[in-house]
């Protein structure tokens, strides 16, 4: 077993699941929408699109991609977040503002998703 692959595998599928907790329930219901679980979700991508960064493939290019994706949007998520928090001065944050932070993840999320079909793909392809 290859201590550097689980790894690999480890932090993009938390990264995954950390942006579908933060996605799933209703669109504009800030209640069920935790800053810190988007807050992990960001930490947790980066740490993944470092991990990324090493590969020299075709296949870690592409993967290296789908992770600055989810970066961007997440990132972006988090300042849309911030902006409507402390600059508008909206706590708990407007429906539609909510709206356009959970879109942002939904964003990030489809690109999670490719990177981890990707992975299995990748893994499935080997041969021992």
């Amino acid at each position: 077993m290859n201590f550097e692959k689980v790894v690999f595998g480890f932090f993009i599928l938390l990264a995954a699941t950390l942006n579908f907790g933060f996605l799933i329930g209703p669109i504009d219901d800030p209640a069920v929408h935790d800053v810190y679980e988007l807050f992990g979700a960001i930490v947790v991508s980066l740490i993944a699109t470092m991990l990324k960064f090493g590969d020299r493939t075709q296949i870690g290019a592409i993967h290296l991609a789908t992770s600055l994706v989810a970066d961007l949007q997440l990132l972006a998520a988090a300042l849309v977040w911030g902006y409507a928090a402390h600059v508008a001065g909206h706590d708990p944050l407007m429906p539609a503002e909510m709206a356009r932070v959970v879109s942002l993840s939904g964003g990030a999320f489809l690109a999670n998703a490719v990177s981890v079909t990707m992975l299995i793909a990748e893994t499935m392809m080997q041969r021992r």
